[in-house]
């Protein structure tokens, strides 16, 4: 069900033109159809990535849905004359649906983060919203070999939902591996870091600087020693990808 009518294609990776609005209706239409969906978002450091990455590649090429987490994209759709409409973030799209899934009684489950810090999580959608909501939560630590039966767990859950919240490249990896044994999971998304988010571990950007496209720094500025490699080496290589294409076009 992958949406190509409304996809461009920059740097060797499609991403869908919706807006957070127009991304929802398309989720929602799959759940009440019950069909899977595969959903993924890309930012910079995504995109930088997957230049080098062949499996990181195939398993974001070939989602249903892939939304422009980072502002930073949106940008160089425009610079490259193939504007999107708006950023869609992760943890935005994610508290949406966890507010839909409860409007309409659906389950969701949580995998990623710490055991301590899945728990809250965990806690928190209990208390905001309803136990029913819940249908299983699993931390992120485990083997590669533990992988299948993890995914057959999932599965069973009874969960329409699942968000991952586990870093790149394994939560997109594990996601695409792993599709037709979650089949029965009509949404799986990978969100990240956004666990740690709502556990109150780390704090978001205020809205201005999200606005700007200064989330990234941000969240370099309360760990800089861990992310000063992923930000400042990043970020320098996505602007000369972009500067790239953009001459190779010309």
């Amino acid at each position: 069900m992958i949406l190509t009518k409304n996809r461009i294609h920059i740097l060797n990776t499609f991403i869908d033109n919706l807006s957070m609005q127009e991304t929802l209706q398309v989720i929602q239409k799959s759940i009440d159809c019950k069909q899977q969906l595969h959903h993924v978002v890309v930012n910079a450091g995504k995109l930088v990535a997957m230049q080098k990455d062949q499996q990181l590649c195939e398993s974001v090429n070939n989602s249903d849905i892939i939304n422009a987490d980072g502002q930073a994209v949106v940008w160089a759709s425009k610079i490259l004359k193939k504007p999107l409409k708006e950023r869609v973030a992760g943890i935005d799209l994610m508290h949406n649906l966890v507010a839909m899934a409860h409007q309409k009684k659906q389950k969701i489950y949580l995998l990623g983060a710490t055991q301590q810090v899945v728990e809250k999580v965990a806690d928190t959608y209990t208390k905001k919203f309803s136990k029913e909501l819940i249908a299983g939560y699993r931390n992120g630590y485990f083997k590669k070999e533990d992988q299948p039966q993890i995914a057959k767990d999932i599965a069973s859950s009874g969960a329409q939902l699942l968000f991952v919240a586990i870093s790149s490249p394994m939560k997109e990896n594990f996601l695409y591996k792993y599709r037709d044994v979650l089949k029965k999971v009509n949404f799986i998304m990978g969100v990240g870091g956004s666990f740690d988010v709502i556990a109150g571990l780390t704090k978001r950007a205020p809205l201005w600087m999200q606005n700007a496209g200064l989330e990234w720094f941000y969240r370099f500025s309360q760990e800089p020693k861990r992310m000063w490699k992923r930000y400042l080496v990043g970020n320098t290589a996505f602007v000369y990808l972009v500067v790239k294409e953009k001459f190779k076009k010309a």
